[in-house]
């Protein structure tokens, strides 16, 4: 929960409420984030779009805050924010957030406490789901932009982009996105380069989508 009743009720510049019909966009993935929403009634699926397709990442209700990370560092939303009901969402932009902050302390605090809380959820959902989960879906994306350094043969391959690329056109959240490329960079699957990715043998990350093989445990191995 962010914010009280009366907190809701605060009369401040930049903040005015949204009436949402059943399937009617807050946001999609990649607008500008420059909102922060509070859930007053309803709710709202937030869903990633990726090569293989969407998924849903949390479904929110009443009391319920999304968009903040967007709203605090200015980058465009990573998910798109869909309202499953009939929904009431409170919007503040990043100067009626900070205001209220400032004259309400408790008002970060409360949101300090839910960050918090839903980075332990995902670093358990993450323990869960383990590599297969993760690599293979970041693995589909590196493989398909992957491009020759040079016409030489054995140079090996390259991928220039950012985490937030491999992360939206996999499907994946940035922290899942980290921890896939972590794992293929300590197998030596991956190297870091000055302007991107180097992939040194594109078969052997190739080995890793193998569906004979059982998981992601073979391509694992085989790079050791």
């Amino acid at each position: 929960m962010l914010v009280r009743t009366d907190d809701t009720g605060l009369q401040v510049r930049g903040t005015y409420e949204r009436l949402l019909e059943p399937g009617q966009a807050v946001f999609d993935q990649g607008d500008p984030g420059d909102h922060l929403y509070v859930i007053r009634a309803g709710e709202v699926e937030l869903v990633r779009e990726g090569g293989s397709g969407h998924r849903t990442v949390a479904r929110l209700g009443p009391g319920d805050f999304f968009g903040e990370l967007s709203v605090v560092t200015g980058q465009p939303y990573s998910t798109r924010a869909v309202a499953v009901t009939a929904t009431r969402v409170l919007e503040l932009d990043r100067e009626t957030l900070e205001a209220m902050c400032v004259a309400q302390p408790e008002i970060a605090i409360r949101m300090i406490r839910v960050l918090v809380s839903r980075l332990i959820e995902a670093e358990r959902r993450l323990a869960i789901l383990g590599a297969d989960g993760l690599l293979s879906p970041m693995v589909r994306v590196l493989v398909r932009q992957a491009e020759p350094v040079s016409n030489q043969p054995g140079s090996g391959f390259r991928v220039v982009t950012t985490l937030r690329r491999l992360a939206e056109s996999a499907g994946l959240s940035m922290l899942e996105a980290h921890r896939a490329l972590h794992q293929l960079f300590d197998r030596m699957l991956l190297q870091l380069v000055e302007d991107g990715i180097r992939v040194p043998d594109l078969e052997a990350l190739s080995a890793c989508l193998d569906s004979s093989e059982p998981g992601l445990a073979s391509c694992l191995e085989f790079s050791e």
